[in-house]
């Protein structure tokens, strides 16, 4: 597989970022129903965020041939239901947090009813989104998406990771419940960007569905390493959370070294995955990387 430049990469993230956001900017340009309603949403969604899981809808179409502009509703939903998850997330019945982003969580620069609310729109949105393209496989991009944000998806997820709190799971256990909480909107990011281009039963699917989730696993590895290692305001989030709840978490169980090598060798199953794509996909390759060196 030819390797691309970190500089490459910068590119194709600045490049992606600028067009989901232009897509989501572009859906509050109609008059608000509740201004408020409106604006909770909006800071929620559009207040700052790598906007990674677009990247890999972006980054999995490419490597198939997909065009960026049939690529853009998937890469809008699958951001709007992250956003949703990360207000829902840090509302005070679940990980109570005042800080995302660098900024106020949306409970608290407004209110918690606004903030349950704002999270529920924008999952909806999301479907709205998805449904208004004309893609031939439209049912498949819809199926894709809800069942990686549902019941068995990252709802299940979350349902695990509060369950979890002050136990004391094994290794499985905890990728079990990743896999879910972060891993499967990361697996349906890559698959929404996929099935653009392919069909469901094509065998380069199945290689970015392995890849996928390998690096959703790694990704929430570093995660908890960061959180051990990382500041509040590098992170920009409240550093040390996961121990304060006592959160089960891969330092906790392997050690600070032991999680950094379960994440390196992720990352190499993952670009292992890559190889029935070839050169298109060194992109994806490079992104790997990325995840488990970025520091914030």
């Amino acid at each position: 597989m030819v390797a691309i430049q970190a500089a490459s990469l910068t590119a194709l993230r600045k490049a992606s970022t600028t067009r989901v956001d232009a897509t989501l900017n572009a859906l509050f340009d109609e008059r608000a129903v509740v201004p408020r309603l409106e604006d909770a949403m909006r800071h929620g969604l559009l207040v700052g965020g790598k906007r990674l899981r677009p990247l890999l809808v972006y980054l999995a179409g490419q490597a198939l041939g997909a065009r960026d502009e049939d690529l853009d509703a998937p890469a809008a939903a699958i951001e709007l239901i992250h956003a949703y998850s990360l207000i829902h997330d840090d509302l005070p019945a679940m990980d109570d947090d005042d800080l995302r982003r660098g900024q106020p969580t949306v409970h608290i620069a407004y209110d918690e009813a606004t903030a349950i609310l704002a999270g529920d729109a924008l999952q909806t949105l999301a479907f709205e989104v998805l449904a208004r393209t004309a893609h031939p496989r439209l049912g498949n991009l819809v199926m894709t998406l809800a069942t990686a944000s549902g019941r068995t998806g990252m709802v299940a997820g979350q349902a695990l990771d509060l369950a979890a709190v002050g136990g004391h799971p094994d290794v499985d256990a905890l990728a079990h419940m990743h896999a879910h909480k972060t891993g499967a909107l990361i697996v349906a990011a890559v698959r929404l960007g996929g099935l653009i281009a392919v069909d469901e039963d094509d065998p380069r699917l199945n290689a970015l569905t392995r890849y996928a989730r390998a690096i959703g696993l790694a990704f929430q590895i570093h995660d908890d390493v960061l959180d051990v290692t990382g500041d509040t305001v590098t992170l920009g989030k409240t550093s040390g959370a996961d121990a304060a709840r006592s959160k089960p978490t891969y330092p906790s169980l392997l050690g600070l070294d032991g999680a950094q090598q379960k994440a390196r060798t992720l990352i190499d199953e993952a670009i292992a995955a890559l190889a029935p794509l070839g050169e298109q996909a060194a992109p994806l390759a490079e992104l790997a990387h990325y995840m488990i060196e970025r520091d914030h």
